[in-house]
């Protein structure tokens, strides 16, 4: 009985959060343990973090403000923060071709650029193919892809 209780009390706590990162712009997990306290959850940073990955929240940069997002969330005008940092660590250029924009890494560095560009799940990339040192994401148009790299360019610098 014990376990069940524990368990409910995870699913609504968890609930809690979702509907808090929809509702509210919140930039840390402090922000997020606060705003559970005044539901009446108790936790720790711990199980705030524990929360927020089980979720799939990540933090995201939308109208020039970080704060975390649930998946589905990241769409137009939503940037992962994480594809911010892996843009301006390790893409040395970025150039279209027709429906292609090429993004050139250091070698043996594209796959973390890849990842970071599909976990973004912008809407101008319809895939990614990515060797050792390259990264081609392909668009619908070339209006996408110019699009695209202008976007990827400013999120980089």
């Amino acid at each position: 009985m014990h376990n069940q209780n524990m368990s409910e009390y995870k699913e609504r706590r968890q609930r809690a959060v979702a509907d808090l990162i929809r509702q509210h712009s919140l930039a840390s997990q402090e922000e997020v343990a606060s705003r559970l306290s005044s539901l009446g959850f108790e936790v720790t940073q711990a199980t705030v973090s524990r929360d927020l990955e089980q979720l799939g929240a990540l933090k995201v940069r939308q109208d020039g403000k970080i704060a975390y997002a649930l998946p589905g969330q990241f769409g137009a005008g939503a940037t992962p923060s994480r594809l911010v940092a892996v843009l301006r660590d390790w893409v040395r250029s970025i150039e279209v071709a027709a429906t292609i924009v090429v993004l050139k890494t250091p070698p043996g560095s594209a796959h973390l650029v890849g990842v970071a560009l599909d976990e973004s799940a912008l809407s101008e990339i319809v895939g990614t193919i990515c060797g050792d040192d390259t990264i081609f994401a392909a668009c619908r148009s070339s209006e996408d892809a110019a699009a695209l790299a202008a976007n990827l360019r400013d999120l980089g610098s």
